[in-house]
């Protein structure tokens, strides 16, 4: 049987339970194949990861400091095809009021707008994305 699709916009509102981060700002990304989450101060020390997550319109996650046991390399190709060599984690969100595990790769971008990107590889077989709507998974919860 095969599972219905929910209709998401081109950014919404999610939940990170694992990182205790609520309400984030995030772009439904379609052009970028991994999702990402932006964050500062990326360090690996005696086999642990630390950062620092940033998102500016949250001054009470804004700096929130993360502390890493489990943690990936990946090689991630971006948007000008250049190849990188980035941190990825696996955590946790809740969006349509439902929870679904998620790898972020840590983005030291300095010029994003949106504090978590969300690409195809976690949307393909359960979102459709229509890029006039925004916040559906929010405007449900209010």
């Amino acid at each position: 049987m095969k599972r219905e699709k929910k209709i998401i916009g081109r950014t919404d509102k999610a939940d990170f339970p694992l990182l205790e981060l609520l309400a984030i700002d995030t772009k439904i990304d379609t052009g970028a194949y991994t999702s990402s989450i932006h964050c500062v101060d990326i360090k690996e020390i005696d086999q642990t990861l630390q950062c620092s997550f940033l998102d500016a319109t949250h001054p009470e996650y804004n700096g929130k400091k993360f502390t890493f046991k489990n943690y990936d390399i990946t090689a991630v190709k971006g948007s000008t095809g250049k190849v990188e060599m980035c941190f990825a984690i696996k955590t946790q969100i809740k969006i349509f009021d439902k929870t679904h595990p998620i790898i972020l790769n840590l983005s030291p971008h300095e010029d994003v707008c949106f504090p978590i990107h969300i690409g195809r590889k976690f949307l393909s077989g359960k979102f459709l994305v229509d890029p006039q709507l925004e916040n559906q998974s929010h405007n449900q919860k209010l």
